[in-house]
Formats: structure tokens, C-alpha cells, sequence
């Protein structure tokens, strides 16, 4: 016999892991974490195939949701998000919404509008315009942006310490770390280990915490980076105000930014100077939260 309840659904699929959350006459009945391997956003029946099968390996059998809404990381237009929203629709035939994993921060934080903001391996900010429409600033990847998030600040460090090579100085607290790090034997060698990466924005990034070590070992290298990111953090804010998204709360996530202190405050000092009405918060629930409340709204 086919179950009844209705199940409102919500995913977040992030860079690494993916959190299902289903509730049930407003109780979570479901919490389910799991690898994000495999995902693939830019081929719509791929993605849209995982996420039903998650779907109903989740539930009971015989289950089927109400509504599902889900957050899904690297999913970059509006395009490609409808792609894989109508795709999952047919195979579930119920109620479903897919947007970038950076829009569920706002509602996560229980706002109806506002900027979400990521700088975990990578960074991203996104918004809506008061008639609705989407609009995202960032998230280029770290071989062309990314500013602020792990992989860019390493990226920026190692241009940091190869800038001070070549004007004589001698290595510093970041430049050993990086060395250190990436396992070569002096600063020219780094140029030659970034390229080797096969997967830049993994291998980069997780590099991050010597930039943030060489900081509180005192190198004016290392804070002078992790103040760029925190500007370029800002800017991504200032970029969406400019394009006509309200900014008034910024709800910031992500692992590097929140881990590390020194460039949450570096993003929040530089935002004050940009944008003084802008409100920032840190997401204090997972954003698996937001994907929920844009479910409930399908209803």
C-alpha cells in the first residue's frame, strides 16, 4: 500500500557532500548526508536521475514527496537550473524547484530577501532583483577568480611570496609554508607545483590554513592577502547593490570564511566602508534549512 504522508523535501548539494532533509507534518523526519560524487549539474538528466534516486532512497517505500526543492552546487544560470528542475519534475511528478546552493542561505536564515553570500573552497554571491529575477556575482573558479575563497587566497598568497622573491627578499613565514606545503624545495618551484594540480580548486584550496598560520606568525604577506580577500569578499556585495539587488542582510557561508576570523573581519570591515546600511550575519544553521522552506513554498 502506497504511503500517503506528504513529504516536503529539501537538498543542499554542495561541493563535497550532499545534506536531504524531508519533514512530515512539519517535523524532520529524514537527515541524510552523503558524498556529492558524481554530480554532475552540467548534464541535466544526470543530475536530475541522482537526485530522484535520492529522493526515493531517502523515503519510505512506496513514499513520495510533495515538493522538492534543491540547492545545487555549480549550477550556474537560471538555464541550467530549469533544465535540471523540469527533468526532475517528469521523474517525480510533483512539485520541484533547483537554484544555486548559494540561494538557499537567505531563506535558511528565515529572510525573504537579502544576499547569500559563500566563501568556503570557492566564492560566490547571489541575490534577486525586486521583480524576482536572479543574479550572481563570483564563482568563476580558482583559475580565474574566486577571489576570498580557500583556492584564491592560496593562489594570491603564492603570487605574494613569488613577487617578494623576485624583489630580493628573503622567505617569510607564508613563503615556507608554501613550500612546505605543496612539497617543493624553494619559492620558484611553486609556480610549477600549482599548475601540476589535476583538480585546481580542491588541491589549492586545501592549502588555505598556512596563509591564515603565516598571518599569526606575524607575515605582513600573508595579512596583506587575507585583507584582499576580505575586499574582494566585499565587493562581490557591492557588485549585486550596483546591478539593483536590495542588500540590506547579507548572510555569509561557507567553511573558510566562518572558520577563519581574521578574513570574516576583513570581509566585514570592508563591507561597513562600501555598503554602511548592509547588515551581515553568519549562517547558523545548515543551509539545508533553505532548501526546506523553498519546498514548503511550492505547496
Amino acid at each position: 500500500m502506497q504511503d500517503s504522508t506528504p513529504y516536503v523535501v529539501g537538498i543542499d548539494v554542495g561541493g563535497t557532500k550532499t545534506h536531504l532533509r524531508a519533514l512530515a507534518g512539519g517535523e524532520s523526519v529524514v537527515d541524510r548526508v552523503s558524498s556529492s560524487a558524481g554530480w554532475r549539474p552540467h548534464e541535466p538528466g544526470a543530475a536530475a536521475g541522482r537526485l530522484a534516486a535520492l529522493v526515493r532512497d531517502a523515503l519510505p517505500a512506496d513514499a513520495l514527496p510533495s515538493a522538492v526543492a534543491v540547492g545545487g552546487h555549480a549550477c550556474e544560470t537560471p538555464r541550467q537550473c530549469e533544465a535540471i528542475r523540469a527533468e526532475l519534475q517528469e521523474r517525480l511528478g510533483v512539485p520541484a524547484l533547483v537554484v544555486g546552493d548559494a540561494e538557499l542561505l537567505v531563506p535558511a536564515a528565515g529572510l525573504d530577501k537579502g544576499v547569500g553570500l559563500v566563501a568556503g573552497t570557492g566564492s560566490v554571491a547571489v541575490g534577486r532583483l525586486p521583480d524576482g529575477g536572479p543574479v550572481q556575482v563570483g564563482g568563476w573558479g580558482a583559475v580565474l577568480g574566486d577571489e576570498g575563497g580557500a583556492a584564491g587566497l592560496v593562489r594570491e598568497a603564492a603570487r605574494a611570496v613569488w613577487a617578494a622573491h623576485d624583489r630580493g627578499e628573503e622567505p617569510d613565514a607564508l613563503a615556507t609554508g608554501l613550500v612546505a606545503a605543496f612539497g617543493v624545495a624553494e619559492v620558484p618551484a611553486l609556480g610549477a607545483a600549482l599548475e601540476a594540480a589535476t583538480d585546481v580548486s580542491g588541491e589549492w584550496g586545501r592549502h588555505s590554513p598556512v596563509v591564515f598560520a603565516a598571518a599569526g606568525a606575524g607575515s605582513p604577506l600573508a595579512s596583506a592577502v587575507i585583507a584582499d580577500g576580505g575586499r574582494a569578499l566585499a565587493s562581490l556585495v557591492v557588485r549585486l547593490a550596483g546591478r539593483g539587488v536590495p542588500v540590506d542582510d547579507v548572510v555569509v557561508a561557507g567553511g573558510t570564511v566562518l572558520a577563519q576570523p581574521a578574513l570574516y573581519e576583513a570581509f566585514t570591515s570592508a563591507l561597513a566602508e562600501s555598503l554602511p546600511a548592509a547588515r551581515p550575519q553568519r549562517l547558523r544553521v545548515p543551509p539545508v534549512e533553505g532548501a526546506v522552506a523553498l519546498a514548503r513554498s511550492l505547496l
